[in-house]
């Protein structure tokens, strides 16, 4: 499809978007993501062009980290200043369960797949819940400094609790997702059995412990960007953080960095729209997503950072990166070459569980 036959048709959701509400749409619109390469890759993808053919001014703000606190402070007190909200599947759920969110009729209120699919068969299994609205496959690993790991760099994913032949700083994010499963794991607890053990406080006590064992070698990160400095800086040896941010730090950057694939954590990552908006908002920030999740925008956003599109009809437009020209798919999470030893991100048992294993972590964090 050329670029004039693009604008038409986005030109024509928006209109339908407008009439189908009997009225005009904002024109001004609060977006929220997470910053860095990632956020960069959506404005590039999405927000300029959509801006670009419907004059919308379009706020970034990149609080997502923050996005289940700041939305339930914003509701309780009647003023949701956010207009679309990129969230991951995890939080989705509690937003949608507490009212938060508001839910999707996916087959009309999103773009059918190019090759004719609906948007339910399109999208398949990463519809989770009634308000989520998927867009990425990601997952969350380990980059390494080649230069600062000796002449035998990691190949599991353990080696980050291996001090004795990896000694130095490692950074891992401030928060018990994906470091409880991990450490579980690198004690001894089989891959279908951590959430299990997780479920109890002995489970959570044992995981908490083997993270004792590398704590006086942890810094703690809360962005997204931040691990990808702390290894362009030297800062750490070995840091977790998501694999398009670590993309961006090897093939953008041309850092001394390798990705560490094994146990790799699977996750989705997608819209909210905020429930409580006027119908104004509403109806733009439908017309937002409809035009963000269609085949094409998902397929163009894998030009700008390494996660996977989760439409299927997105994947066989998965190119070249928009500036290195190099194929993007091999340094998708879902490769078969980096997807060998996956851990799949239990997004339910955290949407569960997270308010108090999180309490628990933080309590252990300044011990």
């Amino acid at each position: 499809m050329n670029l004039t036959k693009v604008l038409m048709t986005s030109t024509a959701l928006t209109l339908a978007a407008g009439m189908s509400h009997g009225q005009e749409m904002a024109d001004e619109m609060t977006i929220v993501s997470w910053g860095g390469a990632y956020s960069n890759s959506q404005i590039k993808a999405y927000s300029e062009p959509y801006a670009a053919n419907t004059g919308v001014k379009i706020i970034n703000d990149e609080s997502s980290a923050e996005a289940v606190a700041k939305l339930r402070a914003m509701n309780e007190a009647g003023n949701v200043t956010w207009d679309v909200v990129d969230v991951t599947a995890a939080d989705s759920f509690r937003l949608c369960d507490e009212g938060l969110a508001m839910e999707i009729d996916f087959d009309e209120q999103l773009a059918p797949g190019d090759d004719g699919s609906t948007p339910s068969d399109d999208f398949g299994d990463t519809l989770i819940n009634d308000c989520f609205i998927p867009q990425i496959v990601f997952s969350t690993t380990f980059g390494y400094r080649t230069d600062l790991v000796g002449d035998t760099p990691p190949t599991e994913i353990c080696d980050i609790f291996d001090t004795d032949a990896y000694p130095g700083k490692r950074s891992l994010e401030k928060r018990p997702i994906g470091n409880m499963e991990w450490a579980l794991l690198c004690d001894g607890v089989a891959k279908d059995e951590i959430y299990d053990v997780l479920e109890t406080a002995e489970g959570q006590e044992q995981a908490l412990a083997k993270l004792d064992t590398i704590k006086d070698d942890v810094v703690w990160w809360s962005a997204g960007a931040d691990t990808p400095q702390l290894l362009a800086d030297g800062e750490v040896i070995m840091g977790s953080t998501y694999n398009g941010r670590l993309f961006s730090v090897i093939a953008e950057q041309d850092q001394p960095v390798e990705m560490l694939w094994d146990g790799q954590m699977f996750d989705l990552d997608g819209w909210i729209i905020p429930a409580g908006l006027s119908d104004e908002r509403k109806a733009r920030a439908l017309d937002y997503v409809k035009f963000a999740t269609d085949t094409k925008r998902l397929a163009d956003q894998s030009k700008y950072i390494a996660y996977g599109p989760a439409r299927a009809s997105s994947a066989p437009l998965v190119d070249k990166h928009a500036e290195l020209g190099i194929d993007m798919a091999p340094h998708m999470p879902t490769d078969p070459a980096n997807s060998k030893n996956v851990f799949v991100f239990n997004y339910e048992f955290w949407a569960d569980y997270r308010d108090d294993v999180d309490a628990k972590f933080q309590a252990w964090l300044v011990k």
